[in-house]
């Protein structure tokens, strides 16, 4: 059976819809996170129908979750690429999620514990040397509106650390530029307050002086009369557009990373611990919950343990 063929309801739809209710009235997850495991856990419920599997929470067990996996190692996308080791294991955590979810809430279905994560594939960490960001900074062309304006964006993306869902969500009323400081709600609901740096905040200030309107988004599309849009809303840049103008300007700078921007909140956290920032205050400027996550930067004092030890191990004999 295809996979986007209509399926009739069952009472695992039922009970996936209140879990995804529970992760955006309890666990306040943004709408990405909650439309992601909405379409992770669709998939299963529509294998577990197409599969003549009862969708029933008790009927779950290792062995459909076995086949299951089997059937996400062999999927392929309409364009004929199939599902890569990580994508996998997005669809195992939200299953296992749901599960929890089940659980907690009396129902009698497999123990989360039970489904191992797939082992990951090892993926170094990509980040920008201090001078491939000096190339890139360098790119806008600053004479004309555009291009101030996404000279301010990667200012921003490099001072900050800043999740792109974060930036476009910015408003220019909550942006402090002489206190070069500014509040964002991050993942989960989160809040922090970011800093800028002195550059940063001198394009803001430019791109800022340059626009004629008084719409509230902090970067917006560049249009002819922004001032005369009955509504600035649809002015906003999405997080497309800001992947679209990173990209643009890694391109025009001949760096040999395929750079994004999250590369940059990499780069960002890389040039924090680099100068000697303690690896807690680098989980606080990410927003990061868990120091676990902030660990994956520790490639950097390793590399610097790693040149200590090459340097004066031995020399003492």
């Amino acid at each position: 059976m295809p996979e986007d063929q209509k399926i009739p309801r069952s009472e695992v739809d039922r009970l996936i819809e209140e879990f995804l209710e529970h992760l955006e009235i309890e666990k306040n997850c943004s709408p990405l996170t909650i439309r992601n495991y909405k379409h992770y856990l669709t998939r299963f419920s529509n294998w577990l129908k197409a599969n003549s599997f009862k969708s029933d929470p008790a009927s779950i067990n290792l062995e459909i979750i076995k086949k299951y996996r089997v059937f996400l190692s062999r999927f392929t996308a309409k364009n004929g690429s199939p599902l890569s080791r990580i994508t996998q294991s997005y669809h195992v955590i939200a299953l296992r999620a749901f599960l929890r979810y089940l659980i907690k809430n009396d129902y009698r279905t497999l123990a989360p514990e039970k489904i191992e994560l797939p082992k990951s594939e090892s993926r170094s960490l990509k980040f920008l040397t201090t001078e491939q960001v000096e190339r890139l900074l360098g790119q806008p062309e600053i004479s004309k509106p555009q291009g101030l304006r996404d000279k301010a964006i990667l200012e921003t993306l490099f001072s900050t650390g800043l999740r792109v869902s974060e930036l476009v969500s910015l408003n220019r009323d909550k942006i402090d530029l002489n206190r070069r400081e500014f509040g964002v709600i991050g993942k989960g609901g989160r809040a922090r307050v970011v800093f800028l740096s002195k550059s940063a905040a001198e394009w803001i200030g430019k791109y800022l002086a340059s626009r004629p309107d008084k719409w509230e988004a902090l970067f917006i599309r560049i249009v002819k009369n922004p001032e005369l849009v009955e509504n600035g809303k649809k002015l906003r840049l999405t997080s497309r557009s800001i992947q679209r103008i990173v990209k643009k300007y890694v391109r025009k700078a001949r760096i040999p990373v395929d750079a994004t921007v999250h590369t940059l909140r990499h780069s960002f956290a890389t040039d924090l611990l680099m100068a000697g920032a303690d690896i807690r205050s680098v989980q606080e400027l990410l927003g990061h919950k868990n120091i676990s996550t902030t660990q994956i930067y520790t490639h950097v004092t390793n590399r610097q343990l790693r040149d200590v030890h090459e340097a004066f191990h031995g020399k003492g004999k």
